[in-house]
């Protein structure tokens, strides 16, 4: 019975791992597609991309934090 406990938990800890680590490199990889849309699409005057510009910075702070929230995890992690 104890076996079976521990072999659930070790289990489900290292899902919920793996899940934390896709979820990271997902928002990290959007992040970096926002940026670069914002970036290309700001170097143009035409009024669409001034536009397609101001709708990628309205989702990049929210990212940045999360990003800053994952990056002083990792070291927590590291640390402790």
């Amino acid at each position: 019975m104890v076996t079976t406990v521990t072999t659930v938990t070790t289990v489900t800890t290292i899902a919920a791992l793996g899940l934390t680590g896709v979820v990271s490199i997902g928002m990290i990889v959007l992040l970096m597609l926002f940026l670069t849309t914002k970036e290309l699409a700001g170097a143009s005057n035409l009024g669409f991309s001034l536009r397609i510009a101001k709708f990628a910075s309205v989702g990049i702070l929210p990212m940045l934090m999360v990003f800053a929230v994952i990056v002083v995890m990792k070291i927590v992690e590291v640390i402790i």
